[in-house]
């Protein structure tokens, strides 16, 4: 339930060449409070409602509960979500013995695209994609939930 992972920007979209799959993803946030977040998640067409807790001062780890819910629930709870949904697709990316998700946002956020990779352990070695940029891990205004409320376009 401890989740560890890195953020990264991305430089190029060689990752699209790359990426063994790819769905939407629309969500928002039920309480997007830094101690903890609860998330309502519809990606393609399963639903999910995640609650995280607040991230470690290094901002690599932090707690994660996931559940999975129908669609139409989540349809439902995006309804009274707080203003700012996120819309984006997913790409995931095999590098060696890690997935790399990368996001490519739209609407506000249009422009960002971030890559997260998780790990075993916070001090896992892994090797970087060539379209790896600069890290981003621990930065909150590259959490969704701050997306959500202060988008990538107004920055």
């Amino acid at each position: 339930m401890i989740e560890i992972e890195r953020k990264f920007l991305v430089n190029s979209v060689a990752f699209k060449t790359e990426a063994y799959r790819s769905y939407t993803i629309k969500q928002g946030f039920l309480n997007s409070d830094k101690e903890r977040t609860v998330r309502v998640r519809l990606k393609n067409d399963k639903g999910y409602l995640t609650v995280k807790g607040k991230s470690t001062a290094n901002g690599l780890s932090r707690f994660e509960w996931e559940k999975d819910i129908s669609k139409s629930e989540a349809e439902a709870l995006l309804q009274l979500c707080e203003p700012g949904i996120i819309d984006k697709t997913r790409y995931e990316v095999k590098s060696n013995d890690h997935t790399f998700e990368i996001d490519e946002f739209y609407g506000d956020n249009e422009g960002l695209v971030i890559a997260e990779v998780e790990l075993n352990s916070e001090s896992e070695n892994f090797e970087k994609p060539n379209w790896v940029g600069m890290e981003v891990t621990g930065d909150i205004k590259y959490y969704n939930s701050q997306l959500s409320k202060f988008p990538y376009k107004k920055w």
